[in-house]
This record gives structure tokens, C-alpha cells and sequence, in this order.
């Protein structure tokens, strides 16, 4: 299954997730979803997620100098993004709940 755009659909609820636990910077965020087990995420499209929910309020950064090469910018987790995680947790649970019991009903027929 090609789940590309599924991951569309989730990308920004997965970022608030991996930032939520941990404040990171833009590889270490691909590099955390790919850890656990979204592999095929592109490294522009986390980028440009990080960047829209800065955009609307639901991150914030700043920026740590580096030794080993150009200053990174790293994202944090506000009330905002905590209050838009849980409501798309919430909607995941619901749709999760739906397409299982929808694909339990069509493999048993």
C-alpha cells in the first residue's frame, strides 16, 4: 500500500507528537519519525510542516549555536500546539476506531 497520502493527512499531528516529547530541529524531527516507523517521510516536507505550524502559532523556536556547522533551529511545543495535538489525537482515536472496525467487518465477509 502506498501510503503517501496517508502520511499527508498525519504529518502535522506526528511532528506535535515527536516535538511534544522532546524539543528538535529539522533533521533530528525526520530522524525521530523515521525512528519510529515513518520511514518514507521527506525531509522537505517536515521542513515546510515545521515551518506552517510556527507560521500559525502552534510552535515556537529559537535558535542554538553549533560548533560542528551552521546554528540550528530548533521547535518547541506552546499551549496552543498541546491544545491542537490533543484534539487531533482525539479525531485520530475516532477514525482509527472507524476504519478498524469498518476493514474487521469487510475481512469477515
Amino acid at each position: 500500500m502506498d501510503t503517501t497520502q496517508l502520511l499527508k493527512g498525519v504529518l502535522d499531528v506526528a511532528v506535535l507528537a515527536v516535538v511534544a516529547d522532546e524539543d528538535g530541529y529539522g533533521y533530528d524531527v525526520v530522524r525521530r519519525l523515521r525512528a519510529a516507523g515513518i520511514e518514507e517521510v521527506g525531509d522537505a516536507s517536515v521542513y515546510g510542516t515545521l515551518r506552517r505550524l510556527y507560521s500559525s502559532g502552534a510552535l515556537t523556536s529559537y535558535v542554538v549555536p553549533s560548533d560542528e556547522g551552521p546554528h540550528r533551529k530548533y521547535y518547541g511545543i506552546n499551549a496552543q500546539g498541546r491544545a491542537m495535538l490533543d484534539a487531533q489525537r482525539k479525531d485520530w482515536d475516532e477514525f482509527a476506531g472507524t476504519m478498524s472496525r469498518l476493514l474487521g467487518t469487510e475481512a469477515g465477509r
